[in-house]
């Protein structure tokens, strides 16, 4: 018996796969919540309630907006064959850039613009240095922009803790409150933040439109699925790369910008900007499958996941990691759908 490579499993065969693992998945943490003390069907009550309440729909759509900002650039980036696992830091680079526009720079109606123009464009080239140590010398994009979270993250600190600290926040690590003209309106009485919730639909919107109905997209596709082939046809899969490496940290800067300008207003510690949103995303890509359409809904999904987890937090005192350990779940019944769709069982020798 051996397994052998599937290339075009029947979508029967794909259907089974996932609905296989992710059976086993939400198994898994029914087995947690019990070792937990926790009744399964109470606790996957509460996680899926929110959709129920307009409040926690709000909650949804709060978390949802960072995730598809980030999911959309990220699902072009795989789809393309770099892979970006630096959206966590290019949100924090987007903070930066968006608060220091906000304390440092003169305000009038020109703030909120600045802020997206510095927070977008930082993120970028953030994004773009991974790319080019790529296509320069090679070094793996998942390194490198797995390292630049860490410095992102630690400049953040450095920052909030000294030459930015405010001068009227006592003992706390953050920066003084942004003016007025630096604030991102919202819906209604809620924390969603409208201008990045428009702008996430018209990245989905934008990249589906650019990857599946331009050349361009063609030359990326040819490039992700077979780069041996781009190479033959002569694309420039630096140029395709480095583009592609703007767009996506342009959009992770954007989400930091909303989550700074629309709900914080300062620039705060790392942890509490960004609550984990550039790690969450790829898994939103990943649901995705390469299709930035696809994250608008993808993106509310994980959005309830988080709500949820919120909410489990809050009625069984319920540690919020066990979000992260459904995420990783997920993630895990993914990858084990993929493999198992994508090869055959061969009995005979």
């Amino acid at each position: 018996m051996r397994l052998e490579l599937d290339p075009s499993p029947t979508p029967a065969k794909v259907a089974w796969s996932y609905g296989a693992f992710f059976l086993l998945t939400f198994l898994l943490l029914a087995l947690l919540f019990a070792l937990y003390g926790v009744s399964p069907l109470r606790a996957f009550g509460l996680l899926f309630s929110v959709v129920l309440d307009p409040l926690g729909l709000f909650e949804v759509l709060r978390r949802a907006v960072p995730l598809l900002l980030i999911g959309a650039g990220l699902s072009l980036a795989f789809r393309v064959g770099f892979f970006n696992i630096g959206a966590e830091g290019q949100l924090l680079l987007g903070a930066v850039g968006a608060a220091y526009a906000a304390l440092f720079l003169p305000t009038g109606p020109w703030t909120l613009p600045l802020m997206f123009l510095l927070g977008g464009g930082l993120s970028a080239l953030w994004a773009l240095l991974a790319a080019w140590l790529r296509v320069r010398f090679g070094a793996s994009e998942i390194l490198t922009t797995l390292m630049q979270n860490y410095l992102a993250y630690y400049l953040v600190v450095y920052l909030v803790a000294g030459p930015w600290k405010g001068e009227r926040v006592f003992g706390f690590l953050y920066t003084d409150t942004f003016p007025q003209a630096a604030w991102l309106p919202r819906l209604g009485e809620s924390l969603v933040p409208w201008p990045t919730l428009l702008l996430g639909v018209l990245a989905a919107l934008f990249l589906h439109f650019l990857l599946f109905r331009t050349p361009l997209g063609l030359e990326w596709r040819v490039l992700g699925d077979n780069p041996k082939a781009a190479r033959y046809l002569g694309l420039r899969e630096g140029r395709l790369l480095l583009l592609v490496a703007l767009l996506s940290g342009l959009l992770a800067g954007v989400a930091g910008v909303g989550e700074v300008a629309g709900i914080h207003h300062k620039l705060l510690e790392p942890a509490q900007i960004s609550l984990g949103y550039g790690f969450t995303a790829i898994l939103v890509a990943w649901l995705a499958r390469g299709g930035p359409l696809f994250t608008l809904l993808t993106a509310p999904l994980m959005g309830v996941v988080l709500a949820g987890g919120d909410l489990l937090k809050l009625e069984l005192s319920m540690p919020f990691r066990v979000v992260d350990v459904f995420a990783g779940l997920m993630l895990l019944a993914l990858i084990g759908a993929e493999a198992l769709a994508r090869h055959r069982v061969v009995w005979r020798r």
